[in-house]
Order: C-alpha cells, then sequence, then structure tokens
C-alpha cells in the first residue's frame, strides 16, 4: 500500500515557478514509477510527467516539456515537479499516483497507476 501526498501548489503570476512534492509513505515506495497528471475546470485529467522506477527516465506531455522537469529522491520517498516559466494554461489541480505495479518504466496513462494524491492547487494569473 502506497499513500501519496501533494504539497506545493499555489497562485502565482504567469513566467513565475513553482515546486511541487508528492511524498510517499511505505517501504516500497522507491520501487515504483511516479506520474504528474492534472485536471483543469470543465477538462479531461491529462498527463503532465513521468519517471521511471530509478528516478533515471522522465517524459513530459510536449506543451510542458522545457519548463517542468520531474525528479525523484527514493532517499526520501518524494517526487518533485519543478514547473518554471508557468503559464495560466497551466492552471490545474495536480496530482501524483504511483504504478500499479513495482520496478517499472515510465507510464502515460492514468489506467497504468494504482495509487494517488489528493492533488494540489496551481492557479497561474496572467
Amino acid at each position: 500500500q502506497v499513500q501519496l501526498v501533494e504539497s506545493g501548489g499555489g497562485l502565482v503570476q504567469a513566467g513565475g515557478s513553482l515546486r511541487l512534492s508528492c511524498a510517499g509513505s511505505g517501504r516500497t515506495f522507491s520501487s515504483y514509477a511516479m506520474g504528474w497528471f492534472r485536471q483543469a475546470p470543465g477538462k479531461e485529467r491529462e498527463f503532465v510527467a513521468a519517471i521511471d522506477w530509478s528516478g533515471s527516465s522522465t517524459l513530459y506531455r510536449d506543451s510542458v516539456k522545457g519548463r517542468f522537469t520531474m525528479s525523484k529522491d527514493n532517499a526520501k520517498n518524494t517526487v518533485y515537479l519543478q514547473m518554471n516559466s508557468l503559464k495560466p494554461e497551466d492552471t490545474a489541480v495536480y496530482s501524483c499516483a504511483a504504478a500499479k505495479r513495482r520496478f517499472g518504466g515510465l507510464k502515460v496513462g492514468p489506467s497504468e497507476y494504482e495509487y494517488w494524491g489528493q492533488g494540489t492547487h496551481v492557479t497561474v494569473s496572467s
């Protein structure tokens, strides 16, 4: 069982930065691939970024490439999403997720994840 808690959301002006954190519990947390998803009001949840279980490979949606960086600190049971050059269209509730199986690679689809955090709000003003 893995429990996830996100933090770091807030209100920021366009062009600003935020760092989201996702703290995991459970002694096997470090062996799970992780992902970040977001859902804007009235829109479907969408993939943002993924990292493999070791933290050595990452994948991003095209609209955030070069602006967002996902990282994983297995010693701290935490994953991060560094978000720079934020745009109003980045406004959403951001959630982290842990994959269904241990020692996996990059996962894009929500159905490939089993454990979800409660989400943290990010609002980017123009």
